[in-house]
């Protein structure tokens, strides 16, 4: 199975008016693994980008200047994203800036080139709702160095969006654990962490003390027994 990791840096968050996309960074997955056979172009939009964007991307009109149009690198995209799945953080944003710089060129939709699209921001909402789900913050989460990332790159980000997808999909093989086979989260291995001495720490009396007037306060509140003191509960 073949995917690409693809992010685009703009000059503003809106192509209606007249932003265009700066950068392309794509990054190929086969079966789950890195080739190394990415995609990076700088793009001159033609424009200068607006405050907020520079800001983010850092991209300056002078050394976009001398880069080729989206006309010019065209071709290139379309062939290396063709029937590929594509993996985007919020896919919305840049496949709306895809499709129109597209349709500018009278070519089907981004879109009709690829063969499906994953939105890792809508997988990682659902997987930890209520949580903070940037691509920084899924970093954090999944304990994938970005400390090099001072600002938003669209290759950097492609890379570090493929190592959060593979992270974040990997889920778990089957129910139980091979405690022969080594296997490592950050700097610490499970199996060691298995085979370690449990220990067993008891309430003290004054703890347990505490645990009963608890549960006869809730008893009281109930006005009976509360379940955990409901035999076979």
């Amino acid at each position: 199975m073949r995917q690409i990791v693809l992010d685009t840096e703009t000059t503003g968050i809106n192509p209606k008016l007249g932003n265009r996309i700066i950068e392309i960074g794509c990054v190929e997955l086969r079966n789950r693994m890195l080739t190394g056979n990415n995609f990076h172009r700088y793009i001159n939009p033609e424009r200068d980008s607006e405050e907020g964007a520079l800001a983010v991307h850092g991209l300056t009109t002078e050394f976009l200047s001398d880069k080729p149009r989206f006309h010019e690198v065209v071709e290139e995209l379309r062939e290396y994203i063709r029937d590929a799945e594509v993996i985007i953080h919020n896919a919305p944003f840049d496949l709306g800036f895809l499709n129109h710089e597209f349709r500018m060129l009278n070519l089907p939709a981004f879109d009709d080139h690829i063969g499906g699209v994953i939105d890792t921001l809508v997988h990682a909402k659902e997987l930890h709702p209520g949580k903070r789900n940037s691509l920084d913050a899924l970093c954090d989460r999944y304990g994938i160095s970005n400390a090099h990332r001072k600002l938003h790159g669209a290759l950097l980000d492609a890379e570090l969006l493929a190592d959060v997808y593979l992270a974040m999909t990997r889920g778990q093989n089957s129910l139980g654990m091979d405690l022969e086979e080594e296997v490592a989260v950050g700097s610490v291995n499970l199996a060691q962490v298995a085979l370690a001495e449990i220990l067993v720490v008891r309430a003290s009396d004054e703890e347990m003390a505490a645990h009963e007037e608890l549960l006869n306060g809730l008893d009281k509140a109930m006005k009976g027994t509360c379940v955990w003191r409901t035999p076979g509960a």
